[in-house]
């Protein structure tokens, strides 16, 4: 190697690292602003959270017991609507929108809507729950899936059965869900994932009530075939 080649690598470092100097010196303001920036927006967050958003919580939770008590009794008109000062789901929704409650409230008030037949309704509520309870999850995503089913949408219906039976993944939801995407398939004449969707029933969850009368439902799709 040359003496030449020698000397270029420590004089280009040595100019590179010029530049980055020169850079930084050039642009500290910016950097500083847009630090300065980000800190303040987490540090606003955080009061936001713990100054507006914890007191709604609390505020929305203690209200939504009633509506809740009407759900439970099937009473689906004041569960939405809310009675005697109480208010229903739609306004817990409607006043504290950011809220853990008002999550909920979007499961709740999709399936009193359900429960009522206005499928669409309770299809643009459930639709918007966001939790992470896997077990309110799959019921939102099966829920949504029968109101498919009854405006007679199969593609969608077919899409959130299997959302469905896979979010719920255990014994006792997912091979109902299974089930009643089979029934779908066979409604689309497509009797080979029917069957196929049957057979992994009678394998994975044998126990279940869903599995009790599988034979004769495979006896059926595999006539078709």
């Amino acid at each position: 190697m040359s003496k030449t080649q020698v000397n270029t690598k420590p004089v280009a470092q040595e100019k590179n690292a010029g530049q980055a100097g020169n850079f930084f010196r050039e642009n500290q303001k910016s950097v500083i602003f847009i630090v300065g920036a980000i800190f303040a927006m987490v540090v606003i967050y955080i009061a936001y959270q713990k100054l507006y958003i914890a007191p709604l919580e609390v505020k929305a939770a203690n209200q939504m017991h009633v509506a809740q008590d009407f759900w439970a009794k099937k009473d689906w008109d004041k569960a939405i609507k809310g009675d005697a000062g109480y208010p229903g789901f739609q306004k817990i929704i409607d006043d504290y929108g950011n809220t853990k409650s008002a999550n909920l409230a979007y499961f709740y008030l999709g399936t009193a809507y359900l429960n009522k037949g206005e499928f669409q309704k309770a299809i643009d509520n459930l639709v918007n729950y966001r939790g992470n309870d896997s077990m309110v999850a799959a019921e939102a995503f099966g829920g949504t899936a029968d109101a498919y089913v009854e405006l007679k949408d199969y593609d969608k219906a077919v899409t959130y059965f299997k959302k469905a039976a896979d979010k719920a993944s255990n014994k006792f939801l997912t091979p109902l869900y299974l089930k009643k995407l089979g029934l779908v398939y066979e409604t689309q004449n497509d009797n080979q994932s029917a069957d196929e969707t049957y057979k992994k029933i009678k394998s994975d969850y044998p126990e279940s009530p869903e599995a009790q009368n599988i034979d004769e439902l495979i006896a059926r799709t595999e006539a078709k075939l």
